[in-house]
């Protein structure tokens, strides 16, 4: 007597969510402003205004740029303006930050983008593994977003979910 095996969290009304579908998908190049100061660490305002004027902004054209200065200069707010006035001309996503950072906020963007009412009323585990390591700010996130929104929200995979919660 054979039995069929039934995969049941396939047929389950589950939702298995996986954030590293919402990560960024453009590269992210770096723009650091110690490039364009003196020895790297002063910045003299007709140099720096020169030095920028000469740039070609151009290889930023439509491009997510993580502006920032990764020395200890004292760098004016105008400073981070005025490189970004170039960066504008060329349609760049400008982001202050280190890559790493710029990553970060995206994907956060991203998460707080999902239209929660497609998952109204629903069971959501959201994956803990993914080829993407994810933060605490990321889970976090995407709690926010869906907690008024599903009937249960979860962590892990279908065979060993930790609740999360449960709307009533």
């Amino acid at each position: 007597m054979s039995r069929e095996i039934v995969n049941r969290v396939a047929n389950s009304s589950l939702i298995t969510m996986d954030l590293t579908d919402y990560a960024p998908t453009k590269p992210i190049a770096v723009l650091d402003l110690k490039d364009f100061l003196f020895q790297g660490i002063i910045l003299k305002e007709k140099e720096y205004r020169k030095s920028l004027k000469e740039f070609d902004f151009s290889i930023y054209r439509n491009t997510t740029v993580a502006l920032n200065c990764s020395t200890d200069a004292i760098v004016p707010m105008w400073a981070f303006m005025l490189v970004t006035s170039y960066l504008n001309s060329v349609n760049s996503d400008i982001h202050f930050g280190i890559k790493e950072d710029v990553f970060q906020q995206i994907f956060t963007n991203n998460i707080n983008s999902i239209n929660a009412s497609e998952f109204e009323s629903k069971k959501v585990i959201v994956k803990g593994c993914g080829q993407i390591p994810l933060t605490e700010a990321l889970y976090i996130a995407i709690t926010k977003k869906l907690q008024n929104t599903v009937s249960s929200l979860m962590f892990g995979e279908a065979c060993s979910a930790v609740p999360v919660l449960k709307n009533k």
